[in-house]
């Protein structure tokens, strides 16, 4: 079954563009390294909770956006895989400047247990 790197990223709305571009150069470094599938998500109806929200999650700050993304693997074990092969594949500098604050991203790993798509754990 599928394994998901879910991600949550503060973005400046400023810098929307900067991030798609980001985004899709990367795309590729992924993909030869395991991945599946690429989602980028820009907020576009978040809302401001009472105790906890999306710009909560990762401290937003005024002006800035979160992104919810995720990359979709074949399984754990290649996602594990992965992280090593991008240490040195060839367009790991493209990460090395992140048109945002890289230490407030939120992201971790998820084993899927129900699927519309057919597949249940």
């Amino acid at each position: 079954m599928a394994y998901i790197e879910g991600f949550l990223v503060p973005v400046p709305e400023s810098r929307k563009d900067e991030y798609l571009d980001m985004a899709r150069k990367s795309a590729p470094m992924f993909t030869d390294c395991g991945a599946t599938r690429i989602v980028e998500c820009w907020g576009d109806d978040l809302m401001k909770g009472e105790h906890t929200d999306f710009f909560g999650a990762v401290k937003a700050e005024e002006g800035e956006n979160v992104v919810f993304s995720w990359i979709e693997y074949p399984d754990k074990q290649t996602r594990d895989e992965a992280y090593k092969k991008m240490e040195e594949h060839p367009d790991a500098q493209l990460m090395q400047e992140m048109p945002f604050d890289g230490k407030r991203i939120v992201f971790s790993g998820f084993a899927p247990i129900f699927d519309t798509a057919g597949k249940l754990a």
